[in-house]
């Protein structure tokens, strides 16, 4: 049960969109509860070295950055709880969020839980990750440079993934487990064109190998049973992501036919009182910083929503 006390805004996600909506809503007075889950910090925590995240030349580790923002909205007053939210009721003001340690009620709430990137599940990847391993190629492609690589995955995603890493790799194998790949003939047609990208087909990745870094690929052509090692020094796996909204699509939230929660105002989604930001609602440029300026925008519609309501 709730102990009565009904929040300003409480946030939900301890990513960069998170912790970002959680500084300015402290900034503003309003005394956020920012939701944190069991494993603060987001998909930067598995990341090493960022580079293209403003203010750091030197880059800076991906957990490093993390904490310091931990630590800024801290400073604030934001109060953070290391706990999971279980379900969420938007059918009347104050909302309730369930956790499965408490309820919590609120005049609103912003919903930044972010997206996980879909892994092949291979114990061999999960030991590399970050090692080679990733599953952006915006985000680590610079550190590939003169590298061989191979891209996982048959989609839209794969294909500009692969094109994008020929910029810094000296050579992009595409490997997918299907004979057909699944891309739109034009960006199927932009990767055929380019000279650095090859492809296999209808073939399954075993196993990445190497010890403390990727050394190779081993592979399974489906139809003639063959393995084969490919010499790579990155794997980067383009087989989509899932949106962290099932929770709030059941409770009324839109969500497009993907799982990303839709915007119908900026922020705003089709609740009023209930807005959003980050990966979340962003299937395209998945970035900590495109994911911090929407928790930014976030915060400041929350300001303006609860002034609006006289509080």
């Amino acid at each position: 049960m709730t102990n009565g006390k009904v929040h300003n805004t409480i946030i939900i996600g301890s990513g960069p969109a998170g912790l970002t909506a959680a500084l300015y809503a402290a900034r503003a007075e309003l005394k956020p509860i920012l939701i944190a889950g069991h494993k603060p910090g987001g998909q930067l925590m598995d990341t090493t070295e960022v580079e293209n995240f403003p203010g750091f030349p030197e880059g800076i580790l991906g957990p490093d950055l993390m904490e310091n923002m931990m630590k800024q909205v801290k400073r604030f007053g934001t109060e953070i709880l290391q706990e999971n939210v279980e379900s969420a009721d938007f059918t009347k003001s104050p909302f309730l969020i369930k956790t499965e340690k408490g309820e919590y009620l609120t005049k609103s709430v912003i919903i930044a839980t972010g997206a996980d990137a879909n892994w092949l599940n291979l114990p061999s990847e999960q030991k590399l990750r970050g090692k080679g391993v990733s599953a952006c190629a915006t985000c680590d492609g610079f550190f590939f440079k003169g590298k061989d690589l191979v891209v996982a995955g048959g989609g839209d995603s794969a294909m500009e993934e692969a094109n994008f890493l020929t910029k810094f790799a000296t050579s992009v194998t595409i490997v997918h487990r299907r004979p057909e790949f699944r891309a739109s003939k034009i960006m199927l047609k932009r990767a055929q064109d380019n000279p650095k990208i090859k492809f296999v087909a209808d073939a399954a990745i075993l196993e990445v190998l190497g010890e403390t870094s990727v050394t190779g690929v081993k592979i399974k052509h489906n139809s003639s049973g063959k393995e084969e090692i490919i010499p790579v020094q990155g794997l980067f796996v383009a087989i989509g992501h899932t949106p962290a909204a099932k929770i709030f699509a059941a409770a009324g939230i839109e969500t497009d036919v993907k799982g990303y929660i839709v915007v119908k105002n900026y922020t705003r989604t089709n609740i009023e009182g209930v807005f959003v930001a980050g990966d979340v609602n962003d299937p395209r440029y998945r970035q900590a910083v495109s994911a911090a300026g929407m928790g930014c925008m976030a915060a400041l519609d929350v300001e303006k929503y609860l002034e609006s309501l006289g509080d």
